[in-house]
């Protein structure tokens, strides 16, 4: 398997992930069509997220808000 990818958020061929964010099928989909770079930019917005909205990540609400977030991040750029 190939180390690159070209990226469906940025357009840009470069690495992959170092690993697939999570072991389900949308984990395969993130691996397989982001790059290491946006998976690196969507941490550090996470961590954002989480600080300003103060999320308690055990509820639910928390966590949904933050795959929404996720979803619209990585996003194809149009």
């Amino acid at each position: 398997m190939s180390n690159e990818i070209t990226c469906v958020r940025c357009g840009q061929t470069r690495g992959r992930m170092a690993f697939k964010p999570f072991q389900n099928e949308f984990g395969q989909e993130l691996y397989d069509t982001i790059c290491g770079v946006c998976w690196g930019e969507w941490i550090k917005r996470q961590q954002q997220l989480i600080n300003h909205y103060a999320l308690d990540l055990r509820t639910p609400q928390a966590r949904e808000f933050l795959m929404s977030a996720l979803r619209e991040f990585l996003a194809p750029a149009a």
